[in-house]
């Protein structure tokens, strides 16, 4: 079998890689510059194929969590997800069966909704937790729910 194959192998992963990000087929690329190597060598071909399929699975298992640690690491929330955590005003009394409750938090209003189908008076502090579709899920802080029993 020609070297060139195995370099056509090699350079079709990159593209794929290139074309769909997320450290998929980068592996196998390297499992074929493996294959090409042996290929130069005169290795037969049963070997390169093994070969091929060992340094891919090899990088794979090695090399990937490594990298997927440094690569993907970094992610910083955007938009909505930045509000989640954070502390805020109820500014509408939150009352789930009435469908009622706002929330100002760094100061944006959202309407919100009790994480525990409670109803939370105007006034009190809360600590967003998730967010569902457009709507802000809070719960009190500990220490307010502690206080009120």
């Amino acid at each position: 079998m020609s070297p060139v194959v195995w370099l056509v192998v090699f350079v079709v992963m990159l593209i794929v890689e290139g074309a769909a990000p997320g450290l998929v087929s980068i592996w196998f690329a390297g499992g074929a510059a493996v294959a090409f190597v042996l290929n130069l060598c005169g290795v037969s071909l049963a070997i390169q194929i093994i070969a091929f399929i060992f340094a891919s699975a090899a990088c794979i298992l090695l090399l990937r969590p490594l990298a997927k640690r440094y690569i993907n690491d970094k992610k910083t929330p955007t938009n909505a997800d930045a509000f989640v955590g954070l502390e805020g005003i109820v500014v509408q009394e939150i009352d789930d069966v009435k469908g009622t409750g706002q929330v100002k938090v760094k100061g944006q209003v959202w309407t919100a909704r009790s994480a525990d189908g409670s109803r939370i008076p105007e006034g009190t502090s809360v600590v967003s937790v998730e967010i569902s579709g457009a709507k802000l899920i809070v719960t009190r802080p500990a220490e307010d729910v502690s206080s009120e029993g």
